[in-house]
């Protein structure tokens, strides 16, 4: 049990003076070598701890205090965790998910906010914050003819603060480009990285896309997207390398597919693949067990895992030990380095979400981009 729980308890019920005083002392969710204590204070008939990750057995019940409205239970957590959750507070017959109310710590994404448990060990990355120092980077929106989809579309575009026209620029195409900058600071990191000479000064093209589950899931269209109607925008707007070692693609989730699926199409266009979460689901034999959406998906990285070819030179992949996707990211490594990409694979205790791809960015494009300050042996 936690030391300061174990303190407040001690042999019967604190009375709620104690624990409006042990509430004000304390920072939750308790966090010690051991393990994490999640505390709810009031009154309920139940409560449930709903972590979301892949690996822990079902809901976790909190258990009450005695006869207080103090409920508590604590899970064992490897060191370095990360883990996002809510509470199903029980009342009147009625559940309702809820963030924790002692809890300040959130992150948000595109269907809203959940709590955050930093386990033991965590700390979130420096160069992810706000840096005064920093100089900074400009987002412009573009608006553009897709010949591939028959349509207008819209993209955000990032320039370094020390972009010139004289000067040209390595390109980074990124699917979920404003997810990226609304939930994982994707624009602070790059300033911050590029002003620390982490990386070198890049263009970054942010996509967006109407039906990400359609149009990310190995669609050709999609990738003529990409490979022509954006890069060739792109390459016609602004000063870029025209090398395929300057170009990148990158994506989480879904928009991990369309990276691969894009580069794979086109291969003699990019160098270099960033890959997280990808959402690499396959069937060795029969069906696969994913649902609908994925049937595209699988159908592309069945044929990519059955006959693989030379698609970067250099491909960073992450995916947190907590997602039911690790099996799959772990077994396109072997395929893709079977056929001479340089991979770097890195597993984290973390789940599916945005700031676990937040937290990878500086190793990933630092490694895919050095910039002055790394030196890189091969």
């Amino acid at each position: 049990m936690n030391p300061a729980l174990k303190a407040l308890i001690g042999d019967g019920a604190p009375d709620a003076a104690a624990i409006d005083a042990f509430i004000d002392r304390n920072r939750f969710p308790l966090v010690d070598r051991h393990g994490v204590t999640f505390v709810f204070r009031g009154e309920a008939e139940s409560v449930l701890l709903r972590c979301f990750m892949s690996g822990l057995p079902g809901p976790q019940p909190l258990t009450r205090v005695a006869d207080t409205d103090l409920w508590v239970v604590t899970v064992e957590f490897p060191e370095a965790s990360r883990i996002e959750y809510k509470f199903e507070v029980s009342r009147d017959g009625h559940g309702e998910m809820i963030l924790d109310p002692l809890n300040v710590v959130q992150a948000r994404d595109p269907f809203g906010a959940n709590s955050v448990c930093q386990g033991y060990g965590y700390t979130r990355p420096i160069w992810t914050l706000d840096d005064s120092t920093a100089r900074e980077g400009k987002l412009r929106r573009h608006r553009f003819h897709s010949d591939a989809f028959g349509e207008q579309r819209e993209i955000l575009v990032y320039l370094p603060a020390t972009f010139r026209r004289n000067r040209r620029y390595p390109l980074l195409i990124c699917h979920d480009g404003a997810d990226y900058v609304r939930y994982a600071a994707l624009k602070t990191v790059l300033d911050n990285l590029i002003t620390d000479l982490d990386i070198p000064p890049l263009v970054v093209a942010l996509t967006q896309s109407p039906d990400r589950l359609v149009e990310y899931a190995g669609n050709d269209a999609h990738a003529r997207f990409i490979s022509e109607d954006l890069l060739g925008y792109m390459t016609a707007s602004y000063p870029l390398i025209d090398e395929r070692r300057s170009r990148a693609v990158m994506g989480a989730s879904f928009g991990g597919v369309a990276s691969l699926h894009a580069s794979w199409s086109a291969p003699e266009l990019f160098g270099k693949l960033l890959l997280q979460s990808g959402s690499f689901a396959f069937s060795d034999f029969g069906p696969h067990s994913r649902g609908e959406v994925f049937d595209p998906v699988v159908d592309f990285v069945n044929r990519f895992r059955a006959s693989p070819r030379q698609c970067a030179d250099r491909v960073y992949m992450s995916c947190g030990v907590y997602e039911s996707l690790i099996y799959e990211n772990r077994s396109l490594v072997p395929r893709l380095q079977a056929d001479d990409m340089e991979v770097r694979f890195e597993e984290v205790r973390d789940a599916h979400n945005w700031e676990n791809w937040r937290d990878r960015l500086r190793s990933a494009l630092s490694w895919l981009f050095p910039g002055p300050n790394w030196v890189v042996y091969d």
